[in-house]
């Protein structure tokens, strides 16, 4: 299998250099200020990435990274980070690995002001397994181990490509693991983790809807990677 990167785009180093890093930090200010307002965040970005000139990849950026004050409240209230034996986890299945993927790919990832990581991969209905793909699916199978759980279940979303061979090489991966693992091929993934507890995702609309969650992929990657080069504009 050749070495693929996840969601490498060459352009990322320029729009997420130095010099572009100071200016979305202060378009990521005015975003904040107007969204606790009561304003959307897609069009504050509009809004403020016009004013900016900002790029829609880096646009794509500040929507994933900034969350009003009431909703990083909300999900970090919602937050499990112990006490999780003997219980059953549900992961949000494309949304965990792909982030995990980029991980491994050394590619652009987003220090999220809610505490979650997120990447820029994005999936639009496609999906193919590459080299990094058993690295992303055996991590997940580490961290869980540690956290002595007695089922993981994986939701995929069926409409995206390849969504059957993801899930064979889930079990295949994780079958000798200290828990039993379970994959679910279904047409709607995110309602379904609407109210469900020990939820692993990052997806905003998710956390929350959910009732709680576990911030996986943020343990694995200081675990396996340690120091990682984020798109940080920490407000």
């Amino acid at each position: 299998m050749k070495t693929v990167k996840r969601g490498y785009v060459p352009s990322d180093e320029k729009e997420f250099n130095e010099a572009s890093m100071k200016i979305m930090k202060m378009a990521g200010e005015d975003i904040f200020y107007i969204i606790n307002r009561g304003y959307s965040i897609k069009s504050a970005v509009t809004f403020v990435g016009d004013h900016y000139l900002l790029s829609e990849r880096q646009r794509m950026a500040l929507t994933r990274i900034i969350s009003s004050a009431d909703n990083i409240s909300i999900r970090l209230s919602k937050e499990i980070k112990e006490n999780l034996s003997e219980n059953i986890v549900h992961i949000d299945g494309f949304n965990t690995i792909i982030t995990l993927e980029t991980a491994f790919s050394d590619s652009t990832l987003l220090k999220c002001m809610d505490g979650t990581i997120r990447d820029l991969a994005g999936l639009r209905g496609t999906y193919r397994l590459i080299d990094k793909t058993d690295m992303a699916i055996t991590s997940i199978g580490d961290e869980l181990g540690k956290l002595k759980i007695r089922k993981a279940v994986f939701y995929l979303d069926a409409p995206v490509s390849n969504s059957g061979k993801l899930s064979q090489r889930i079990i295949e991966l994780l079958k000798n693991y200290s828990f039993e693992t379970e994959t679910l091929i279904i047409n709607d993934v995110d309602r379904t983790l609407y109210g469900k507890e020990n939820v692993i995702t990052s997806d905003a609309v998710i956390l929350d809807k959910c009732k709680s969650w576990i911030n996986l992929n943020k343990n694995i990657i200081e675990d396996k990677i340690g120091k990682y080069s984020y798109v940080d504009i920490s407000l």
